[in-house]
């Protein structure tokens, strides 16, 4: 995250089984959170804090803050497209796609 309102790189394509982690570069605080209809079918559910749903996260975002220099990161067991965003953030555009094989 190099600036403070994006993911680098928005997109990332990888194999099932790989992991992503995501690295907070910036001075400020940032969630990862999976948009629930943006998973697909029969995929876990992913968001910094550990929650188990979109509306849990969204509801206790300081939970799933990622302090600047801290990490997050999720395997990736199911092919297919994932869209994520950033809670405090969506608003300004910060989004991420990962591709999974």
């Amino acid at each position: 995250m190099p600036d403070n309102h994006t993911f680098e790189p928005q997109t990332v394509m990888i194999d099932s089984g790989e992991t992503v982690t995501w690295t907070n570069e910036s001075d400020i605080e940032h969630t990862v959170t999976a948009y629930e209809d943006e998973i697909p079918e029969g995929a876990a559910y992913f968001a910094s804090g550990g929650f188990e749903s979109e509306r849990a996260a969204r509801s206790r975002v300081k939970e799933g803050l990622i302090a600047p220099g801290e990490t997050y990161e999720h395997t990736f067991d199911h092919p297919g497209t994932y869209g994520y965003f950033c809670i405090p953030h969506e608003g300004s555009g910060m989004v991420g796609t990962i591709r999974v094989e």
